[in-house]
């Protein structure tokens, strides 16, 4: 049975929480069938697996396409504590996951992170990046409910 956007998405911050215990920047995602059911979840791995594209969003992209069809991904949904970057976005694209669901802004995170070099976020909304192509991919948020929770994984870790 499909659960509210806050239910899945607070999921994704104790994964984001997760990954930041592992060393890896604090950042959350899951995998959500139509019928509800979470099939994948993913934490950041870009400090401890040292891969530069290891953002959650993209990460579970590439490891849904490998395990299941684009027809069956186009009915899922992408829930992740912030909003996708430019990168990511690209990634859930070509995966053809047909909904994305995020917690908080790509420019709130350029708040918290503020210029740190390890994450330069890019002031590029993912319904900007998903525009430009071809698929109808629903964008929901930020989901306000959950935005504060969301932030507060990162507080301490850009400073």
């Amino acid at each position: 049975m499909y659960q509210s956007h806050e239910f899945y998405l607070r999921r994704a911050i104790e994964i984001s929480k997760e990954a930041r215990e592992a060393g890896n920047t604090p950042f959350g995602a899951l995998l959500v069938n139509k019928e509800g059911e979470i099939i994948m979840e993913q934490g950041n791995i870009e400090i401890t697996e040292k891969i530069c594209t290891g953002h959650a969003e993209a990460t579970l992209a590439a490891r849904a396409s490998h395990e299941y069809s684009r027809e069956f991904l186009w009915d899922c949904t992408l829930y992740t504590t912030a909003e996708p970057c430019a990168m990511c976005a690209g990634a859930i694209y070509w995966a053809n996951i047909g909904r994305v669901v995020y917690g908080m802004t790509e420019r709130r995170l350029l708040e918290l992170t503020g210029s740190n070099e390890q994450n330069p976020t890019f002031d590029l909304p993912c319904r900007d990046v998903f525009a430009k192509g071809q698929k109808a991919i629903e964008v929901v948020g930020p989901v306000e409910a959950v935005e504060v929770e969301a932030a507060k994984v990162h507080e301490g870790y850009w400073d």
